[in-house]
């Protein structure tokens, strides 16, 4: 996966975005050093950019399908409000493992669920209504996951989607996975249910409240 800013102007912006806590920074490395697809890892910028969309939403319940090594999950529940909490979803055991780890010996353990199984068997089992929606996992769901959270937002909520611009191969989908964010784009632009903006952060991210 390649982003879609040029590579000075990331680092420009990294560089000029508030570090990461010293724990983010072991986790980024470990992950970058162990796992198959470091590139999942969701960074220093995208990490503040949803810890400041919990902090300016005041999002208390936050669910995030695609938990990986645990950096987003950790960025988010330092910005959650008294009593606030996150429910992660992952099916790799490995990812869990990992992100257990770092969650134990972050300051944020009791605000931090991590349910390894289907997402949508997840969701289904959760009560209740959801402040923000961040869905960063199997992209063949990712429409799936739409439907299922929409109804369940809260009335200020919002869903973030990572990845909708997929290294820009939407403006012409020739594989499978292309093809498929390619549609849940055009579905979400089409639906008269919610007001969405697609922005070019990393590999994109689409935000969408209800309407």
């Amino acid at each position: 996966m390649s982003f879609l800013v040029e590579e000075p102007i990331e680092e420009y912006a990294e560089a000029h975005t508030t570090p990461p806590t010293d724990l983010l920074v072991r986790l980024a490395e470990e992950t970058k050093a162990t796992m198959s697809a470091p590139q999942m890892l969701t960074g220093t910028i995208e990490g503040r950019f949803l810890e400041l969309l919990v902090f300016g939403t005041g999002a208390k319940r936050v669910l995030e399908l695609g938990t990986f090594t645990g950096y987003s999950s950790l960025a988010m529940a330092a910005a959650l409000p008294e009593g606030g909490r996150i429910d992660t979803c992952d099916i790799e055991p490995k990812h869990v493992e990992v992100a257990q780890r770092y969650i134990d010996e972050s300051p944020h353990a009791d605000k931090i669920t991590i349910h390894l199984g289907p997402a949508l068997d997840t969701i289904d089992r959760l009560e209740g209504e959801f402040d923000l929606v961040f869905i960063d996992a199997d992209k063949e769901n990712y429409a799936n996951y739409y439907e299922a959270v929409l109804p369940r937002l809260s009335k200020r909520g919002l869903i973030a989607i990572d990845n909708t611009l997929w290294s820009g191969r939407v403006l012409d989908p020739q594989d499978d996975t292309s093809k498929l964010i390619a549609s849940l784009n055009d579905m979400i632009a089409a639906d008269d249910r919610v007001v969405a903006v697609q922005l070019t952060i990393r590999d994109g991210v689409t935000l969408i409240r209800r309407r």
